[in-house]
């Protein structure tokens, strides 16, 4: 059936309305549409988002499949109201050529469940010493416009100087792990009262900081656009708030898992809440959510980092780095945000899905919830509330932090051009 009638759903929060799908696009939007001719979702006052999209997503293929494919990583980010995902070039081979970008743009296309657009590394195999073939991937089918070493810090100032002057001339942006590595040397956790106890060893916040305010004067000077990646402290959101008043290109992510959690859980040893950057402390989750909420950060990513089994459930030193996160992205936002009265979901839809598609450029996403806009489009019950069993995961890795945890809200539908990806909380 080419049409779908989504009836009473609150778009992004408001009074209830019917949405009309007719192919790909949004045909109507009103009160008593007509259901003739269409399947009918009975939204019964569930919120109804744009289609979510994350600009920081491991998918980890080519190389890691033990730990996703395009395919898993796909179809737990529609899961989780994702229509669309950037993928981060630290796969075996680094996404560095055209080659690799195309094929991760390629098995994107083929398996549907959401856009795939890889995002391209600044530097050959990101080893920090030189530049990547950012006008071949951008030249490509893949035609990307972000690009990052994430996983690693571009920490030589002439190299990012350059990918900033490069990226320039067709409008890219160089997305930054921020990440002084002579600061970080043998580091398991944030640096502070809670490391000091533990014995670990410390990931200073002016480690992060000093680096996003080195690249914000790079980018003024070069008149570039600057993304600072899981942006993690009470520092880095002032230097990003001075920089944005000087009216400099920079624009920030958070990740939900530093919007709530802190070091404090290291304390238990457990390996799943190993991440880089490292949770930091109660300030700095604060300072988080007001800056999110104020605008001076822009959008959140997930930084869905999977993992195998083998590499999170071992000792505290030898645990690889990372989350997953689409699945329980959303919900994490309305816990933090949309219940504690910081955003509505009309500011959720514009941190989660409008402006990471204007970062990105993603085309049709992040697109108003209007007739002749795309139908990519996301269908939440709010009033949900139950404990996360990542059993039931769709990514084929298990390493969240939530686990049995209970969080708000569960994405029931999810749309992608007028096609149902998720119906009632299971894949299609």
């Amino acid at each position: 059936m080419s049409k779908i009638l989504i009836r009473g759903a609150k778009v992004l929060g408001h009074d209830p309305q019917d949405v009309l799908i007719d192919g790909e696009t949004i045909a109507e939007v009103g009160t008593g549409l007509s259901a003739d001719g269409a399947e009918v979702v009975e939204a019964d006052g569930k919120v109804l988002l744009p289609g979510l999209v994350d600009l920081h997503t491991h998918l980890r293929e080519p190389g890691r499949e033990d730990s996703e494919t395009v395919l898993t990583g796909t179809r737990a980010a529609a899961s989780g109201g994702f229509t669309a995902v950037f993928a981060m070039a630290n796969t075996f081979p680094v996404a560095d050529t055209a080659g690799v970008v195309e094929q991760v743009y390629r098995l994107g296309r083929d398996h549907g469940y959401c856009d795939v657009q890889p995002i391209g590394a600044v530097t050959v195999g990101l080893e920090g010493r030189n530049l990547a073939e950012l006008g071949a991937m951008h030249e490509s089918a893949a035609g990307v416009t972000v690009f990052s070493d994430d996983g690693k810090c571009v920490h030589d100032a002439v190299i990012m100087r350059r990918a900033l002057e490069y990226v320039k001339a067709f409008g890219g942006v160089v997305a930054q792990h921020a990440q002084e590595p002579r600061l970080t040397e043998g580091a398991e956790m944030n640096e502070g009262v809670v490391s000091a106890e533990l014995g670990l060893g410390g990931w200073p916040a002016v480690a992060e900081e000093s680096i996003i305010a080195r690249d914000v004067l790079l980018a003024e000077h070069v008149g570039s656009r600057v993304h600072i990646c899981h942006l993690s402290t009470a520092g880095s959101v002032e230097i990003v708030r001075w920089a944005k008043s000087r009216g400099i290109a920079v624009t920030a992510e958070v990740t939900p898992h530093h919007l709530l959690l802190t070091d404090e859980l290291v304390r238990t040893y457990n390996p799943v809440y190993k991440v880089n950057p490292p949770l930091r402390t109660e300030r700095d989750v604060l300072a988080l959510r007001e800056a999110l909420a104020d605008g001076t950060i822009d959008i959140v990513a997930t930084d869905h980092a999977p993992h195998p089994h083998e590499d999170k459930d071992c000792e505290w030193a030898a645990a690889a780095m990372g989350m997953v996160g689409l699945e329980t992205a959303l919900a994490v936002v309305q816990e933090t945000m949309v219940d504690t009265g910081l955003l509505t979901w009309a500011g959720v839809a514009d941190r989660m899905s409008v402006k990471p598609a204007e970062i990105g450029r993603a085309e049709g996403h992040g697109r108003p919830v209007s007739a002749g806009e795309p139908a990519n489009l996301t269908l939440v019950d709010t009033a949900y509330r139950g404990s996360v069993d990542p059993a039931g995961f769709a990514s084929r890795s298990r390493n969240t932090p939530y686990e049995g945890r209970e969080l708000p809200g569960r994405v029931t539908h999810t749309w992608l051009r007028g096609k149902a990806t998720l119906v009632d909380g299971k894949l299609t």
